[in-house]
């Protein structure tokens, strides 16, 4: 029983030792105390962000933030990848496209980009699943952008502390 107690302790410190972190678990810096987003209004994206900032452990900032993150625009587009014998479009790769612009200290930061592409095979004979299953497919889209978006950030804001 003991050496079963040793041998997780062991593990649980050869895992920190490596840097392993869970999935979406984040070391914020100071910065993102204090974060505010600003994003067009009804923008899903925005709201999405926000929830992972707010599971990171960020606060949304009254009227005082060190760090503003400003979604500039979010959408989705559609390319065709292939067709059907009939003519129809069969699949179509989806990208999701977040431009997003980045406030530090008062200081304005370019306009950056984040991509997201998955294909999506469509049906005519299943649409109404097929619909369902695109749905879920851009909210999946929509979380990876934010979880990268939240990763450059926090890149962006650790390079500016270390070159200041």
């Amino acid at each position: 029983m003991m050496r079963n107690g040793v041998l997780a302790i062991l593990l649980v410190l050869m895992l920190q030792g490596c840097g392993f972190q869970l999935r979406g678990s984040y070391d914020l810096p100071a910065a993102f105390q204090q974060v505010a987003v600003t994003a067009p209004k009804f923008s899903e994206f925005a709201d999405v962000l926000k929830l992972q900032l707010e599971q990171a452990g960020a606060q949304h900032a009254g009227a005082q933030p060190s760090l503003t993150i400003d979604i500039v625009s979010d959408r989705l587009d559609r390319r065709t990848l292939s067709l059907s014998s009939s003519g129809q479009v069969a699949e179509y790769e989806l990208i999701y496209t977040v431009q997003y612009q980045l406030e530090l200290n008062g200081q304005l930061g370019e306009v950056n980009q984040i991509e997201v592409f998955r294909d999506y095979q469509d049906d005519p004979n299943f649409a109404l699943a097929k619909t369902r299953e695109r749905e879920l497919l851009v909210a999946e889209m929509r979380m990876e952008a934010a979880r990268m978006l939240l990763q450059r950030v926090i890149q962006q804001v650790s390079q500016t502390a270390t070159d200041a």
